[in-house]
């Protein structure tokens, strides 16, 4: 069946004489179109739904990888004059087929080394970010301030990794972030 759609004429020419040929549509054409517009327009916040949780996740999913530390012998070497104040600086270790993620902070007189994992969250293998003077864990979003590290001991502290302080430089032997590979 076919529908006419009746074309209207102003008021200004009652008498045109002007023949217009009306404008036929199938049956069921503005349903149809309103279909099509309803599907896409789901399909459409479906992909921005999808795109959204799977870039969520690629952001999330795992610590990012930072720089190689300097190694010498048995021992890695960081030099502490370049390590920014109260600003953990990040490094990857790599060992037995893992990357083992730590941190060093210099503070005003010491030097301070810590996985970047915890004992509870480590599973997840997020680490810690550092925000406005603390490290976050990724994982549970827990707040500690770096003055406060070197005395939080489980939960989500992050885990100290022992070092000294020789010329100059923090050295932390080889053997000790071998022994951790194990939370990477």
């Amino acid at each position: 069946m076919v529908e006419h759609i009746p074309i209207m004429r102003s008021s200004s020419q009652p008498h045109a004489h002007k023949h217009v040929r009306p404008q036929t549509r199938p049956a069921g054409f503005e349903r149809a179109m309103e279909r099509t517009t309803v599907t896409f327009r789901r399909s459409l916040v479906l992909a921005w739904c999808m795109l959204g949780i799977f870039a969520s996740l690629a952001s999330c999913s795992r610590q990012p990888k930072y720089a190689a530390p300097p190694v010498e012998g048995g021992n890695i070497v960081i030099s502490i004059a370049p390590l920014p104040l109260n600003v953990p600086q990040y490094f990857t270790y790599p060992t037995q087929g893992k990357h083992v993620d730590f941190f060093v902070i210099r503070m005003h007189d010491r030097v301070l080394s810590f996985l970047d994992a915890c004992i509870t969250c480590y599973p997840q293998k997020l680490g810690y970010r550092y925000e406005e003077g603390s490290v976050v864990c990724r994982a549970c979003d827990t707040r500690y301030s770096i003055y406060k590290l070197e005395k939080g001991i489980g939960g989500c502290f992050p885990i100290k990794v022992e070092g000294k302080q020789v010329n100059g430089a923090y050295l932390i032997a080889r053997s000790v972030l071998d022994r951790h590979a194990a939370k990477f």
